[in-house]
């Protein structure tokens, strides 16, 4: 999700690229990731479907995710027609608080063109605006539990609005100039291309299509969600669990440091270097709000008991990965912005040939990448709160950790074409890329 490359990816003046040079470079930018042509065709086949059926089996009395065949929905719970119009709702919503003139202006990295973007960074205001106009909603009786039976249909529409946003986005893209283009995603495979996205940085006149939906209606609706799994547990049991109330508080923080520190996505790999096509426009839109948030859905159906010893060993889980994944990042970003500043000034690091340094000392000489293990960690106890007795509320953990171990190898691959030799003498000194002495 938010997890940033801890290397400095900022680069000096750069000239206009020759336009031939650059189609060029385009056209045998052949490399794919994913699975490539497979993996375009069968992934947003399969993780849709796994989307509904992660939610089915959260709402179903067994929560047996091995249980075959696997609780099928009728038509009626895959569609209400509330469903869209809480979805488009939440969505033009956001779309109009990003366009309000709070919170300051950041420009993004140097482009192609030698040109720098510009950015509002105001998505935590609004979170809070969301989080002011959910108390008022709460307070007039709204009722916020039916979320719980609304899950499947609002997931539905997302999944719709995900493929037909992707579409629009593959068509513009043929539009756009050739410096406007991700290296990536202009293969000449039409189904690779729709899947990893051809365009870098869409937008409508000053609209940024991928920077709004990287932070905003899908992240901060995971906390909508989760806040209306709980309301569906007091209407079933007269008040939250402590489980429950731990998986609130506990992804809430995370989405909220997200926002707070949202600058720093500017130069994260989803921004910097994919373009923006159906696997990032899904990940934002229906993968982080439906499957995230799993072990909230879990908890309406499956209540856990939580005894205060239980209850303290995994906050202080929490707050070991919230300090390792905000410290480590906080040191990235201090010395990406100043490496003169007395926090990161004695910090030992490695030359390279761009002219740019390597930290490899402090969070980053412990391992390559702290911030994933402090997302981990957090992962886990996320999913502590739902006991072992079922599986499901581990899918998030499991998958995040599959996640984070391919976006080390990418972030490997990259660093190491683009740092060579001092990249080399980085992973010797620093041999551990995620867990120190394990892998």
């Amino acid at each position: 999700m938010h997890s940033a490359l801890h290397l400095s990816t900022h680069r000096g003046a750069i000239m206009k690229p020759n336009s031939q040079a650059l189609k060029h470079k385009l056209s045998h930018d052949t490399e794919t990731e994913f699975g490539g042509t497979l993996g375009a065709i069968c992934i947003p086949i399969f993780l849709p479907l796994t989307v509904l059926f992660l939610i089915c089996v959260s709402q179903s009395h067994e929560a047996s995710v091995l249980h075959w065949p696997p609780p099928l929905p009728s038509a009626d719970q895959l569609w209400d027609p509330l469903a869209p119009k809480l979805l488009l709702g939440w969505i033009a919503l956001h779309a109009l608080l990003y366009m309000m003139p709070i919170g300051k202006v950041s420009e993004g990295l140097v482009l192609r063109d030698g040109t720098r973007l510009k950015y509002p960074i105001n998505g935590f205001h609004g979170l809070c605006i969301s989080g002011v106009l959910l108390m008022l909603l709460l307070a007039l009786g709204a009722p916020l539990g039916y979320l719980f039976e609304l899950l499947l249909p609002v997931a539905v529409c997302a999944i719709g609005v995900s493929f037909l946003l992707s579409i629009y986005l593959y068509i513009r893209s043929f539009w756009a100039p050739l410096h406007a283009l991700a290296l990536g995603g202009n293969t000449g495979n039409p189904l690779y291309d729709f899947f990893i996205g051809r365009e870098l940085n869409p937008r409508i006149g000053n609209f940024d299509l991928k920077y709004f939906c990287e932070l905003r209606p899908g992240l901060i609706g995971w906390v909508v969600i989760n806040l209306g799994m709980l309301m569906k547990e007091v209407e079933l049991r007269g008040s939250p669990s402590l489980a429950m109330i731990l998986v609130n508080c506990f992804q809430l923080l995370y989405v909220a440091d997200a926002l707070w520190n949202e600058e720093a996505v500017l130069t994260t790999m989803d921004i910097v270097h994919d373009g923006f096509g159906f696997m990032l426009v899904f990940g934002d839109l229906a993968w982080v709000p439906f499957t995230y948030g799993l072990q909230a859905a879990f908890l309406v159906m499956h209540p856990q008991t939580l005894s205060l010893l239980k209850a303290a060993a995994i906050i202080a889980l929490n707050g070991v990965g919230y300090y390792i994944f905000r410290k480590s990042n906080s040191q990235k970003n201090q010395f990406r912005r100043d490496p003169t500043h007395p926090s990161v000034a004695r910090l030992e690091t490695i030359a390279t040939a761009t002219g740019k340094r390597l930290l490899v000392s402090g969070w980053w000489g412990l391992v390559r990448h702290p911030n994933y293990l402090g997302d981990l960690l957090m992962a886990l106890a996320w999913s502590l709160p739902c006991g072992f007795s079922h599986i499901l509320p581990y899918f998030y953990v499991i998958y995040f950790t599959v996640l984070l171990i391919h976006r080390e190898a990418r972030d490997e691959r990259q660093c190491r074409a683009k740092y060579g030799l001092a990249w080399d003498t980085y992973c010797r000194r620093v041999p551990y890329r995620i867990f120190p002495y394990i892998y």
